[in-house]
C-alpha cells in the first residue's frame, strides 16, 4: 500500500527552522544556498595547526535561545543548543506553540555522536582537577537523546520521544520515524529532524586517520567538491535541521500553512562494511526504490534529488551508479545538487537540513547548485546543477542520506500546495 492510497494519513510540513555554517536560521542559511556561498573556513574554534585537515564548516559562535534562561543556557552541550535553536524557529513558524493540545505532539531529534564536547570537558575537569569537580549536570548534558528531552519540556509535548541514531542518515531517519509515529495514530504532530556538534580535536584527527577529510587547507572555499574528479574528501561541519510535520487534517484544523507533502519514506541497509559504501550502490538502490514505493510515484515523476554526495571518492561513485539504476534514462532529466559543497558534511543533522533545502526548492522554483564542480567525474555523470542555482518548476524532490554502518535513508517531498 502507497501512502496516496485510502486508509494512510497524508502527512504536511508546516514548520522547519535550522542553523548551519551558512547561517543561525533558515532565512541566511537559504540565502547562502541560493547564491551558492561557502560556509567552509579555517578552523576558528581550537588551535588546529597539528592537525592534516585544518578547515571546517562552523556555525556562529554564539547561538541565542530565547526559550532557555541564559543560566541554564551555558550548560547545554553546543549540540543541544544548535538543536534547541532550530527547534524554536521550526515551532514558531509551524505556530505549534500556539497549539493547545500537547498530548499528541511528539519529538524525534537525533544525533550522530550526541555530547561528545560535554564529555571530553569532563574528562579534562577529571585529570586537572578530581571529581569533586565534575558538574552534576555532565551526565543529562551528554547524553544523545537529550536535544528531544528539552524540545519536549521546554513546548510541554506529551506525544512520543525518541533520538534516531544513524550515522550521517540521523535526521533522515527522524523524519521518517516521525512520519510512522503520526502515520500509526501515535501522534498528530511530530517535531523531528537531527543536530550534531563534533568539530573538535580528537573527532577532527579521527577523521583525518581515516583519510576521509579533505585536506585543501589553503582553498578551504573550493574544499567540499562532490561528484568532483579532483575531490579528496569531506569537510567537517556542524549544525541541527528540525521540521514540524503534522497529519494533513490536525493541520487544517488549526488553520495551518502546508509547506510541503512527506510523500515517502525508504530505508535500506549495505550489508557490507562499516565504513564504506557497497560497491554496488545497492543500498542506496534500495532505499530510493522503497521510498518510491512507498510514496506510489515512478522513478520518472521526480524532479530534483539533493543528493548524499560527501565528496569522498567511493561515496559519490556509487551514489551516481545508485541514481542510474534507480532512474534509468530519467536520470539525465533528474536535476542533482550536493549542497555539502557549500554547508560540508553536518553529520547527524545533514538530512534535516538537506531535507529542508528540498522543501524551499519546492516553494521558490530555485535549486540550489553544487559549487567546486569543475571537473565532472565520468563515473558520476548526472544532470548536475553546477555553479549556480538553477530556475526550474518542481513537483517532487529526493533527499538521499547515507552513513556509517551501511545506513541508507532517502526522504520524498512534494509542493504544499
Amino acid at each position: 500500500m502507497s501512502r496516496g492510497d485510502a486508509g494512510r494519513r497524508r502527512v504536511v510540513v508546516t514548520g522547519m527552522g535550522c542553523v548551519s555554517p551558512l547561517g543561525r536560521d533558515l532565512a541566511t542559511t537559504w540565502a547562502g544556498a541560493a547564491a551558492g556561498a561557502s560556509g567552509v573556513r579555517p578552523l576558528a574554534r581550537f588551535d588546529a595547526s597539528g592537525l592534516p585537515a585544518r578547515i571546517a564548516a562552523e556555525c556562529p559562535e554564539t547561538i541565542e535561545l530565547h526559550a532557555v534562561p541564559a543560566k541554564e543556557s551555558r550548560r547545554l552541550d553546543r549540540s543541544m543548543r544548535l538543536a534547541l535553536a532550530a527547534a524554536e524557529e521550526a515551532i514558531a513558524d509551524a505556530g505549534l506553540d500556539r497549539a493547545p493540545d500537547r498530548d499528541r505532539v511528539g519529538v524525534a531529534i537525533g544525533t550522530s555522536i550526541g555530547g561528545i564536547e560535554t564529555i571530553l570537558t569532563g574528562q579534562e575537569v577529571l585529570r586537572e582537577h578530581g571529581p569533586r569537580r565534575l558538574s552534576p549536570f555532565m551526565v543529562p548534558m551528554s547524553l544523545g537523546n537529550m536535544a528531544s528531552g528539552y524540545v519536549s519540556m521546554l513546548w510541554r509535548l506529551r506525544g512520543p520521544i525518541q533520538c534516531p541514531v544513524g550515522a550521517c542518515a540521523t535526521g533522515a531517519q527522524a523524519i521518517g520515524a516521525a512520519l510512522h509515529m503520526i502515520e500509526r495514530g501515535d501522534a498528530d504532530a511530530v517535531v523531528a529532524g537531527g543536530t550534531d556538534a563534533a568539530i573538535l580535536p580528537v573527532v577532527v584527527a579521527a577523521f583525518a586517520a581515516m583519510r576521509a577529510l579533505s585536506t585543501r587547507n589553503d582553498e578551504p572555499e573550493r574544499a567540499s567538491r562532490p561528484f568532483d574528479a579532483d575531490r579528496d574528501g569531506f569537510v567537517m561541519g556542524e549544525g541541527a535541521g528540525v521540521l514540524v510535520l503534522e497529519a494533513a487534517e490536525h493541520a487544517e484544523r488549526r488553520g495551518a500553512r502546508a509547506r510541503a507533502v512527506l510523500l515517502g519514506f525508504g530505508e535500506a541497509a549495505d550489508a557490507a562494511h562499516p565504513a564504506s559504501p557497497a560497491e554496488d550502490g545497492g543500498g542506496a538502490r534500495l532505499a530510493m526504490e522503497r521510498a518510491l514505493a512507498d510514496a506510489g510515484l515512478a522513478p520518472a515523476q521526480v524532479d530534483y534529488l539533493n543528493a548524499h554526495a560527501t565528496a569522498t571518492p567511493a561515496g559519490d561513485r556509487t551514489e551516481a551508479a545508485a541514481v542510474r539504476a534507480v532512474f534509468g534514462s530519467h536520470a539525465e532529466r533528474l536535476a542533482v545538487s550536493a549542497t555539502k559543497s557549500m554547508t560540508g558534511h553536518l553529520l547527524g543533522a545533514a538530512g534535516a537540513v538537506e531535507a529542508i533545502l528540498c522543501v524551499r526548492a519546492l516553494e521558490t522554483g530555485l535549486l540550489p547548485p553544487t559549487i567546486n564542480l569543475e571537473l565532472v567525474d565520468p563515473e558520476c555523470a548526472l544532470d548536475h546543477v553546477a555553479h549556480k542555482a538553477r530556475e526550474r518548476s518542481l513537483e517532487i524532490a529526493l533527499s538521499n542520506a547515507f552513513g556509517f554502518g551501511g545506513v541508507n535513508a532517502s526522504l520524498l517531498l512534494g509542493r504544499g500546495d
